[in-house]
C-alpha cells in the first residue's frame, strides 16, 4: 500500500483521535445520565472506564437504609425517569420568601393582583365544597381559597418536579438531608398504600404535591380522601390541617404560619382572604 505524505498522516491521526474523544465523551454522558444510581455491587471491569459518579455512595447508603423498611429503591434509581436535581439547594435559597426584602416585593413575586382577580371565580365555582369545609372544620372558605390560590394558582400549577427525585436530590447534595429522608419514607408509605407509581407524581422542587402543596408527611396525616389531585379533597384537607393547628396554637394566623413558616406568606394569605371576604360581603348587600 502506498504511504501517505507525512502531513496527511498527522491530520488523519488527529481526526481519529478527535472522533474517539467525542464518542467516548458522548458515551460517558449517556452512561452518567442513565445510571446515576449504578450499584457498587454491580460494578465490573468494563465499568472502570466510567469513573463512579459522585452520588453513588450516598445513593447506596440511602437504599440500604430503606431496605430495613422493606423498600427496594435500587430499582427506582435504575428507572429511566430517575434524575438528580443538582441545583435543588439553590431553589430553596432563591425562594420568594427569601428573595423578597419587603411585603410589597413579595406580593409582586406572588402575582398577588392576578390572584386577587381570580379568587372570586374560584370561590363561586367551588362554593358548595368550600361551605362544607367551613362548616366541618371551622375554617373560613376565603382562607382556604387564598391558600389554594397562592400555592397552586387555584389548581392550575402544582409543579413540574417529581417528589421522589426531589427528596433523593436533597439527600445526596446534603441539603436538609434528614428532613428529605423522613419525607421520602412518608412518600414511599403513601405510594405503597395506594399502589401508585411514584414517578407518576408531580410536585414542587420541595416535593410538595397537588393543589394544596402538601409534603408527604402532611398527606399521610391530614389529607382527606385518597385522590390527592381531586380539588374537593384538597379543600377539605387544607381545612383539616388548619383546624388542627388552630386548635393547637389558638389562632388562624399561627395555623397559616404552620402551613408555611413565613410571616410574608401568612400576611399574603390573610390579606387575600380578607379582600375576598369584603368583596362577597359588599356584593350581598
Amino acid at each position: 500500500m502506498a504511504k501517505l505524505p507525512y502531513k496527511y498522516g498527522i491530520i488523519i491521526s488527529f481526526l481519529f483521535l478527535l472522533t474517539g474523544t467525542i464518542n467516548n465523551s458522548q458515551s460517558k454522558s449517556v452512561f452518567i445520565q442513565n445510571h446515576l444510581a449504578y450499584d457498587v455491587s454491580q460494578s465490573t471491569a468494563t465499568d472502570s472506564f466510567y469513573s463512579p459518579n459522585k452520588y453513588r455512595e450516598k445513593l447506596n447508603t440511602l437504599a440500604n437504609y430503606f431496605e430495613q423498611y422493606g423498600y427496594n429503591i435500587h430499582d427506582l434509581f435504575n428507572d429511566s425517569r430517575f434524575e438528580i436535581y443538582e441545583e435543588i439547594g439553590d431553589r430553596f435559597k432563591n425562594s420568594a420568601e427569601r428573595k423578597s426584602v419587603s411585603y410589597e416585593k413579595y406580593k409582586q413575586v406572588l402575582g398577588f393582583k392576578y390572584k386577587q382577580q381570580n379568587i372570586i371565580g374560584f370561590v363561586n365555582k367551588h362554593v358548595a365544597q368550600l361551605n362544607k369545609a367551613e362548616q366541618t372544620y371551622g375554617i373560613s372558605k376565603y382562607v382556604i381559597s387564598a391558600i389554594i390560590g397562592i400555592e397552586s394558582d387555584f389548581g392550575k400549577n402544582f409543579g413540574s418536579y417529581n417528589p421522589f427525585n426531589s427528596y433523593v436530590s436533597m439527600y445526596v447534595v446534603d441539603y436538609r438531608g434528614d428532613f428529605a429522608r423522613a419525607q421520602l419514607k412518608e412518600l414511599l408509605e403513601f405510594t405503597s398504600r395506594n399502589q401508585l407509581d411514584v414517578f407518576d407524581l408531580k410536585s414542587s422542587y420541595a416535593g410538595a404535591m397537588s393543589y394544596g402543596q402538601f409534603i408527604p408527611y402532611s398527606i399521610n396525616k391530614w389529607f382527606v380522601g385518597k385522590d390527592i389531585f381531586n380539588i374537593d379533597n384538597n379543600i377539605l384537607s387544607i381545612a383539616n390541617y388548619l383546624s388542627y393547628f388552630k386548635k393547637r396554637t389558638g389562632s388562624i394566623e399561627k395555623a397559616v404560619l404552620r402551613y408555611n413558616p413565613s410571616s410574608l406568606y401568612t400576611e399574603a394569605v390573610l390579606d387575600l382572604a380578607n379582600i375576598t371576604e369584603q368583596h362577597f360581603t359588599s356584593s350581598s348587600r
